[in-house]
């Protein structure tokens, strides 16, 4: 898949594309889930039986980032390089990466038809029913319907529905928060993952009988609520059980600091510091509480580590 980044006014783009015409979903697509998945799918699809190539057109920034919407989507669920490689394995020729800015922000529906779409040779385009562009959002799919005519069309994929539950991006971050990890990977269609590095910690883990991997996330990350997780972990190659703790570690620490994720692997015992790694979330456990002492702590360690292993069916 081939990554070009645009900015706002475009150049001849004749050359980047090959002189071909672009069938191309159009969105932010963070989390890339299962409802982004049907309008890219969509794309993939008509680019194929049309002989164009299949895009994606995403935005870095986040625009409600930019349009001073909070830090609340200075968070991600997929970092940019998470999105390439989703993106990539649904099929996707082309990844068209849209610098957003105040200058970009302030082009009229009318413009980003014709100064954005038309130059690159969009002659389908595919987006999904609540999508809105140009300033202040003032276009909608239905308005980009009748702006494309004539030379490009416009399909409207509808809202996929879970138990009565829209697949979207709100939705996951909200199941996250919550703690709902069955909720968010079904939405997800996979796993929630987190990449990082490992780091040294204050190796109290390894003191009690449990070492555990600290993780230094290397993305702004959506993180999901305090509390233990049974996981999964890629690392050096090969993939992993184990237990996460993701929390302020109450028990040694008496005031409040940043929260950390430490990560305790069944059956590893590899110097890994330094290394990469991703975790992947499959199940809640408990919310992160205080012991009273060290003996209840490794107690309940204990009683985590075998509900992580019994849910993997390794107990």
């Amino acid at each position: 898949m081939e990554i070009i980044s645009l900015t706002y006014p475009l150049n001849d783009c004749s050359d980047l594309l090959q002189n071909k015409k672009l069938a191309v979903a159009i969105g932010h697509f963070d989390g890339v889930h299962r409802g982004h998945q049907n309008v890219i799918r969509q794309a993939v699809q008509i680019a194929k039986q049309s002989g164009s190539l299949s895009a994606v057109m995403t935005f870095l920034p986040h625009p409600k980032e930019v349009l001073g919407h909070g830090d609340h989507y200075y968070s991600c669920l997929t970092p940019p390089e998470e999105k390439q490689a989703l993106f990539a394995e649904l099929g996707v020729d082309i990844m068209l990466v849209v610098k957003f800015d105040l200058n970009f922000a302030s082009i009229s529906p009318q413009q980003f038809v014709d100064e954005v779409l038309r130059p690159l040779q969009a002659e389908h385009v595919i987006v999904g029913f609540d999508f809105t562009f140009g300033s202040k959002g003032r276009g909608n799919a239905e308005m980009m319907r009748s702006l494309g005519n004539p030379g490009i069309k416009v399909d409207i994929v509808e809202p996929l529905y879970e138990n009565g539950e829209k697949v979207s991006s709100t939705a996951i971050r909200a199941a996250l928060e919550k703690g709902d990890i069955v909720l968010a990977t079904t939405l997800l269609g996979r796993p929630y993952e987190l990449d990082g590095i490992v780091v040294h910690g204050d190796a109290r883990g390894r003191t009690i009988g449990f070492p555990t991997a600290n993780v230094e996330l290397s993305k702004p990350y959506v993180t999901p609520c305090l509390g233990v997780f049974a996981i999964k972990v890629k690392v050096a190659g090969k993939t992993f059980c184990g237990v996460l703790n993701h929390g302020m570690k109450p028990t040694f620490n008496k005031e409040e600091i940043r929260p950390v994720l430490e990560a305790h692997l069944f059956d590893f015992h590899q110097d890994i510091y330094g290394e990469s790694i991703t975790i992947e979330f499959h199940s809640f456990i408990r919310s992160e509480k205080r012991f009273g002492s060290i003996d209840e702590l490794i107690q309940q360690i204990g009683a985590d580590a075998l509900e992580a292993k019994q849910f993997f069916g390794i107990a």
